[in-house]
């Protein structure tokens, strides 16, 4: 059933984080509703909408980009699909919402740019974290001067799968921890600092068996010497964690990424008088799913009730800082950008 003033959304797959994330939460959201989802396999399709009261079942991708009803397209299949099926989206008419990493180089990114203007359709890259008022309040905080100059962005992002049919360890369809957790600590820096990266430099621990980067440590430095420097990993105990430091105190953002949406979350900001946490103070945001507020702007966007914050031209600029990761961890040096 259409529901009024709301965009209507196709689901390109039934992949894990459409059905267990983002789908749940955009149908909780004010401005999205999620109207039709495609399989390669209708039965599956049908399946999968019938448990999440979705209309709408296609037995494949380009039925559901053929259907005229359907205004925007989010799509969550493997890395290495994102491009492709995301052109084929824009030149279907439907504004595209892409998993991250939005492609597998800066270059190929590039085809999204020349989709969206060849077009005139958005396309948007799924860093829900943005939306996120635990992420808007630490950047304010950082812009205010609370913790003085910000020099410094600590991130470790790790958590431990082995499982050799998972998309995450398989390489030739872009696999790995770089592609997958490491392009959060990228972009969050970029949030928080507004700015790109001059150079970086990085290693990767490669596991033999899958040939995907299973650890990543990097230092990306920004404009008037600031640094993020972070670990992201596949095979190691889960953990999240940003810290962000300033010349007069440290913010923490204690859950960053993976921000629950069913208790509080909150960030910690100390004026760093001693190591006990004398000076801390913890700010508690209310219950939020991010997957919610992201479908939402973006859906206002789309509507032309919102400006837009972050285009395609910025998961160009976020995939040309992972370029550079994986050309410096080749050749052993620091690489621009």
């Amino acid at each position: 059933m259409t529901e009024s003033g709301k965009v209507r959304w196709g689901v390109l797959s039934t992949a894990k984080i459409g059905r267990e994330k983002v789908i749940p939460a955009m149908q909780r959201g004010e401005r999205s509703h999620v109207a039709a989802i495609a399989s390669r396999d209708a039965a599956t399709a049908r399946k999968v909408a019938d448990a999440l009261g979705i209309g709408t079942a296609y037995g494949s991708y380009e039925e559901l980009l053929a259907d005229p009803e359907i205004e925007a397209i989010y799509n969550p299949l493997p890395n290495h699909l994102h491009v492709p099926w995301s052109v084929r989206a824009l030149e279907a008419g439907k504004h595209v919402l892409c998993e991250k990493p939005v492609a597998l180089t800066a270059d190929e990114a590039g085809q999204l740019v020349d989709a969206s203007k060849r077009t005139g359709k958005l396309v948007f890259e799924a860093f829900m974290v943005r939306h996120h008022p635990q992420w808007r309040e630490a950047r304010e905080i950082v812009r205010s001067g609370r913790i003085g100059e910000a020099r410094a962005v600590q991130t470790v992002f790790a958590y431990y799968l082995d499982d050799p049919g998972n998309v995450r360890n398989q390489a030739d369809i872009g696999g790995g921890g770089l592609y997958d957790i490491g392009c959060y600590a990228i972009a969050t820096a970029r949030f928080l600092f507004g700015a790109e990266p001059e150079r970086v430099v990085g290693t990767i621990d490669r596991d033999p068996r899958f040939g995907t980067d299973r650890m990543t440590t990097g230092i990306a430095e920004f404009p008037g010497n600031r640094h993020l420097g972070f670990v992201c990993a596949t095979q190691l105990v889960p953990v999240q964690r940003v810290e962000v430091l300033g010349t007069k105190g440290r913010l923490t953002v204690e859950i960053p990424f993976n921000a629950p949406n069913d208790r509080p979350t909150r960030i910690v900001v100390d004026d760093g008088r001693d190591l006990h946490g004398t000076g801390a103070e913890a700010i508690e945001f209310p219950v939020a799913d991010q997957y919610t507020l992201q479908g939402d702007a973006i859906s206002a966007v789309i509507q032309g009730e919102a400006s837009l914050e972050w285009g395609i031209e910025d998961a160009v600029l976020n995939m040309r800082v992972i370029d550079a990761f994986f050309r410096s961890s080749e050749r052993n040096g620091w690489e621009q950008p």
